[in-house]
């Protein structure tokens, strides 16, 4: 264990009553700010240590989500600040294009107006005027919570430096030909006007319809009929298709069947009659089609989907849009102008008045991608954007992984990181809003196409004119470790702390961000990535494992729990419910119950105080120590091990569940009270165990302050005088270990464990005094007779003392005087009546068990059960049949 170096003042410190949070945690943080043990010096000679904060959108407030990664991330930089590295943890907003844009937008909306009446320009200038009054938001929700952040280096990713580096990456990317600009089929949302990429589209079963649709001969008889009408058409020449959306079909120009479908071989080359429009539409070979699907054949819509736009790729189809931005029909005729769903219902209707409805489903449930902003329903759209070639940029990224560069943890999640890397499409970046990261693209009069870099002047004059289009948000943020540290300028930060040491984030960003920093950090960084390591973790959910969100009335605003129970309740309680990769329910009971931990810890410093812990002078040796002492600092070391592996291996729930324990069960439970009577009797092995106790409790709270900072920090100074437990050292394992007194007090835990479960068969109180007589002699229990009587409310025996209840235990000897304390003949009684109850679910559990035909026909479940219930009765039977033998005989 480090030794603290710092001085106790020579009076005795006090502390107040009770903790409250409320009074200290504010004062607390901004002193903590203004002394700057935040800040990161780029000219340190420590070693770095650096995370980047996943950073926020400025749309929004904190929730619980994010409380529980700033825990996570606090926790880390603040026990590596006291392991002595120069610690970056970096601050900073997302811009957010969409949401942001969506805001102001409805902002507008109240005063009658849109962005079109204010123009481009004064709504950008709007956007960031709503910036500048909602921003500070996030940044008080930050402080109240405890961040550790380097304040004077908070980023936006609008900011003018990042702003430079954005530039300077997509004029590289499209120097190199992995930018460019093509005419695809693009996620189209028709509420935010805007492309999206396919990780922000959220996917959902939702209630719609099968229509199936006979196309070409409405009359006509089975495929392969040979009959020809005048104009040289056969009969059958008719193919059924099926769609659940009924309105594209206006701009269908294709069917297409399998080439070895031999139910269609006869159509392939024909032309065939699409209904409602007038127009004759070629029947194509692709083996594209499922002949097993449906009627095995598709309807070809190469402008409205994805898939057939491909299709129609490889087959010259022409592109047929037939809606525009707002998912309006534009196709001439009775639809035109109809809304998408309008216009659903009435080609249906038409059809079916034609006869060329073959079946309807209804309700067709179906998988449906919807804006993962509003929630509008996507409508895939044919469009001319900017694209990122991402193969050779993907490959990089796996390869760091495969390669050993990057961990990912925990190392399951590996293989959900490769079935998006390696399955890449190209990314589509260009989005059609106002507010973002404009395309530093100018176009010239005569079809000239300039990409401009941030230290080059745009092409003037008449006829130029710069791209309308903004950068997706994630292209921005994808340089986040790099650009908050100066990137392109080679800067002092850039080179000390990149790459970054990890990154913490929850699993569902893995291909939103955490890829594209990937890829962006090994393209612009010379092959080194972001970062070493990627620590993954899960969702908040509510007690019951549910997803919280406003809709389902389960939504928790941290700040709610923090003003109720604490700051450092919270941290302590998301932190110790964090499983690498797994989902975290929490309920307010779990962050009441923190609260009383961080009490606990306060009364039991308060009362070591006043019994004179102190960190003064030197540690005594082993020899002068009783074996509570030396139990207590081997116990320590070994936690300090423990807990220092646990955050290697990014366990926080267990670090937390070590120190919960250690700290309430061990320290305050057993070694507090077992010092009780040498603090009563004075004299040197009071002062000796006043030093030991001191020394416990200052190693405890630096090992807890990463995770509750705030209540520790006002411990820690009033014990040991020191500074701040902020910079103070982070205790390391001495090598003490005490097998023998471990074991020594284990035997002295047993029997008060035990005596303690006896009286509360018996009914006693736990304050009840009762006469004992301990037979100590001769074990390693003799040296703590006093303490063991102190703790379990033991009187001296006494000249009238008639031992009614024997317990043998660890090799000693507790003999009782209960006359006088109970009713025996009532304890009895009640005791024979478990005892029955106990031995009948023994006999049914017993008889079940038995059956040949039960156990053959009941789930494994089922059976497991019963057994349980077998062994619980077989306990119950042993415990009430000793409590039983020991009742005073009448």
């Amino acid at each position: 264990m480090t030794e603290n170096t710092q001085q106790q003042p020579a009076s005795t410190p006090e502390l107040p009553t009770q903790y409250a949070p409320a009074e200290v945690e504010g004062k607390l943080y901004e002193r903590w700010v203004e002394r700057g043990y935040f800040e990161a010096d780029a000219k340190s000679e420590k070693p770095p240590y650096t995370v980047v904060i996943p950073p926020p959108n400025v749309t929004g407030s904190l929730h619980l989500g994010h409380a529980f990664e700033h825990t996570l991330i606090d926790a880390l930089t603040r026990r590596k600040r006291m392991q002595g590295f120069e610690t970056l943890w970096q601050p900073g907003m997302d811009h957010a294009g969409i949401a942001t844009q969506n805001v102001v937008e409805r902002e507008l909306a109240k005063e009658g107006k849109s962005r079109h009446d204010l123009g481009r320009e004064a709504f950008v200038e709007r956007v960031w005027q709503w910036k500048g009054e909602s921003g500070g938001q996030i940044s008080g929700q930050m402080r109240r919570l405890g961040d550790g952040v380097a304040w004077s280096r908070e980023r936006f990713t609008m900011d003018e430096g990042l702003s430079q580096a954005v530039q300077t990456i997509f004029k590289k990317l499209h120097d190199d030909g992995l930018i460019y600009r093509a005419e695809r089929i693009i996620n189209w949302c028709p509420r935010c006007l805007t492309a999206i990429s396919d990780i922000e589209v959220e996917y959902q079963d939702d209630d719609g319809e099968l229509v199936s649709i006979r196309y070409g001969d409405v009359e006509g008889a089975a495929q392969g009929a040979s009959d020809t009408d005048g104009g040289g058409r056969r009969a059958g020449d008719a193919i059924v298709v099926a769609t659940t959306r009924a309105e594209t079909m206006l701009g269908d120009t294709a069917v297409a069947v399998h080439p070895e479908d031999e139910r269609y071989k006869h159509l392939v080359g024909r032309e065939i009659e699409l209904p409602l429009t007038g127009r004759r539409i070629p029947v194509v070979a692709d083996e594209h089609v499922d002949p097993e699907f449906g009627t095995g054949a598709v309807k070809v819509t190469p402008a409205h989907d994805p898939n057939d736009f491909e299709i129609g790729q490889r087959h010259g189809l022409p592109n047929l849009a037939v809606m525009d931005e707002r998912a309006v029909i534009t196709a001439h005729g009775p639809f035109q102008g109809l809304d998408r769903l309008e216009a659903r219902s009435a080609i249906v209707a038409a059809l079916r008045a034609e006869g060329r409805i073959v079946a309807e489903k209804r309700p067709y449930v179906h998988s449906v991608g919807h804006c993962s902003r509003c929630k509008t329903t996507i409508e895939p759209r044919l469009s001319m954007q900017w694209w990122v070639k991402v193969g050779p940029l993907a490959k990089a990224a796996g390869d760091a992984v495969r390669d050993g560069k990057v961990k990912i943890h925990p190392q399951e999640m590996e293989k959900r990181y490769f079935d998006w890397v390696d399955n890449l499409h190209d990314w589509c970046i260009s989005r059609q809003l106002w507010w973002g990261h404009r395309i530093p693209v100018w176009y010239g009069p005569e079809g000239e196409v300039v990409c401009v870099g941030p230290d080059e002047e745009p092409p003037s004059g008449e006829g130029w004119h710069q791209d309308t289009d903004v950068l997706d948000t994630w292209f921005s943020s994808g340089l986040w470790p790099f650009s908050t540290m100066g990137w392109p300028a080679k800067t002092e930060s850039l080179a000390k702390f990149y790459p970054n040491s990890v990154l913490v984030t929850g699993y569902d960003i893995l291909f939103f961000w955490v890829a594209r920093m990937m890829m962006f950090g090994l393209y612009a960084m010379d092959g080194t990535p972001p970062f070493h390591t990627i620590a993954l973790h899960g969702m908040v959910r509510d007690q019951f494992g549910k997803k919280m969100s406003k809709s389902f009335g389960n939504a928790v605003n941290p700040l709610d729990w923090m003003d109720k129970y604490g700051s450092d309740a919270l941290r302590f309680t998301l932190a110790r419910g964090a499983n690498p990769g797994v989902d975290v329910p929490i309920g307010e009971d779990w962050v009441q119950g923190s609260r009383n931990f961080a009490n606990k810890i306060w009364n039991a410093t308060r009362f070591a105080l006043m019994n004179g812990a102190t960190v003064e002078g030197p540690m005594p040796s082993p020899e002068q120590m009783s074996a509570t002492d030396r139990w207590i600092l081997s116990r320590l070391n070994t936690v300090v091990a423990e807990v220092d592996a646990y955050y290697e291996d990014y366990q926080f729930a267990k670090l937390s569940d070590t120190l919960f324990h250690f700290a309430w069960d061990e320290v305050f439970d057993w070694y507090v009270e077992l010092s009780k009577t040498t603090f009563m009797a004075g004299g040197e092995p009071a002062k000796v165990s006043a030093r030991v106790l001191g020394e416990v409790l200052d190693v405890t709270l630096r090992l807890l302050h990463p995770v509750v900072p705030f209540v520790t920090e006002t411990l820690w100074t009033t014990l040991t005088g020191g500074e701040s437990v902020v910079v103070a050292d982070w205790p390391t394992d001495s090598g003490f270990r005490d097998e023998a007194a471990e074991r020594e007090i284990e035997l002295v835990q047993r029997v008060v464990t035990e005596v303690r479960r006896f009286r509360s068969d018996q009914g006693l109180q736990p304050g009840q005094k009762v006469p004992a007589r301990l037979t100590l002699d001769g074990t390693a229990l003799a040296p703590h007779e006093g303490a063991i009587r102190q703790l379990l409310r033991l009187q001296p025996e006494g000249d009238s003392f008639h031992a009614t209840a024997t317990l043998p235990v660890a090799g000693a000897e507790v003999a009782l005087d209960l006359s006088g304390t109970i009713d025996v003949d009532a304890e009895r009684k009640r005791l024979a009546k478990d005892l029955a109850a106990a031995e009948k679910e023994k006999a049914q559990a017993t008889a079940k068990l038995g059956n040949e035909a039960f156990l053959a026909k009941a789930p494994d479940n089922v059976v497991d059960k019963i057994r349980g219930r077998l062994a619980k009765a077989e306990e119950d039977i042993e415990r009430i049949a000793a409590q039983l033998a020991n009742l005073p005989q009448g």
